[in-house]
């Protein structure tokens, strides 16, 4: 495919946020498992994430081709799964790590862990743990700007299972109805926790279910960042100028298990191995010597999200815990009505 409309500097920045998703998610990782983490042996740093975590190696280039194009007054919700789309959107590793690590310097002081990480001040409105959640969430913040007069669009990322969910049709309904500024990204990785989503799911797919709302939708090669970028630039220009929502469908695949300490067992190998071919970051560094630019610029990239991630992990180690009076804090007295200070 002809990609001459993206500069060498664009490409670059696209690969360079890939690295730094893998980065994360390969020391994440490591670190839910109990050993020692990824990238931080050097500075001796022990894996202290508590429980398992929902990765999205593999999934990287729809994050990164989508975010490329959104603004830090855009709202963004995530899933389960949300580290990628957090990083992809701006926030901070470090802030990251820690709220993995339970530090009360993380974003959300250690208590939201990775299924429910949130940072207002890039867009990022939270990752959610319960499937589907993000998207009437999203369409709620696109129906407050609206309301507001706010020149910004929201984003919501879901993946191919929350499509037999009632939110999705919901939350499609709604934003096409009132024609809101919204763009639905389904990030179809083929499964469904441990079940293959196409042997539950009946009709033609994501796509297919937005146009019977009137919403119109494309489908693209969710392994392929410049694919992904191409398709979103033009889908969000629809979204910026009014013309009402449009949805993303990118196929993709999850390279892990659906926890960090699943072996996907239930998953052919001979599969996994195929898709393991186009690598989201292998078929960017395809793209990046078909440029002509210099391997040592694209290792510098890899390499330098290794470090940075090296130096989120020993910062995290060090960090301090919340306090036992926080735990009290954040809380909400039901009967009346008031938050505990």
């Amino acid at each position: 495919m002809n990609d001459s409309y993206l500069s060498d500097a664009a490409l670059l920045a696209l690969y360079r946020t890939l690295c730094r998703i893998r980065a994360f998610e390969d020391a994440a990782e490591e670190a839910s498992r109990g050993g020692v983490a990824a990238f931080g042996q050097a500075a001796g740093t022990r894996a202290n994430v508590r429980g398992p975590l929902h990765l999205s190696t593999g999934q990287e280039a729809v994050a990164a081709g989508v975010c490329a194009h959104l603004r830090a007054g855009d709202w963004l919700t995530s899933t389960h799964r949300g580290h990628g789309h957090t990083i992809a959107k701006g926030a901070k590793l470090e802030s990251m790590m820690h709220e993995l690590f339970g530090r009360a310097t993380g974003f959300c002081r250690g208590k939201g862990g990775s299924m429910h990480i949130a940072d207002f001040s890039v867009g990022m409105l939270g990752a959610n743990g319960v499937v589907a959640a993000g998207i009437p969430i999203a369409v709620g913040a696109a129906q407050s700007m609206r309301v507001q007069g706010r020149d910004a669009m929201a984003v919501t990322f879901f993946g191919d299972g929350a499509l037999n969910r009632g939110p999705f049709a919901e939350g499609l309904n709604w934003a096409a109805a009132f024609a809101l500024p919204v763009l639905f990204v389904c990030e179809d990785n083929q499964w469904s926790a441990t079940t293959r989503t196409a042997e539950m799911s009946a009709g033609e797919g994501a796509a297919a279910r937005a146009r019977a709302f009137g919403v119109p939708a494309v489908e693209v090669d969710g392994m392929d960042v410049v694919e992904v970028w191409r398709a979103a630039r033009e889908l969000v220009a629809d979204v910026r100028e009014g013309r009402g929502p449009r949805l993303l469908h990118a196929r993709t695949y999850r390279f892990k298990g659906h926890v960090s300490v699943d072996p996907a067992a239930y998953r052919d190998p001979s599969e996994l191995e195929e898709a393991m071919r186009g690598d989201p970051l292998l078929v960017a560094r395809m793209r990046l010597a078909e440029r002509g630019i210099a391997a040592a610029a694209v290792e510098r990239c890899l390499q330098e999200a290794r470090d940075e991630v090296t130096q989120a992990l020993a910062s995290a180690n060090d960090a301090p815990w919340p306090s036992e009076v926080a735990a009290f804090e954040d809380v909400q007295d039901i009967g009346n009505g008031r938050w505990f200070s």
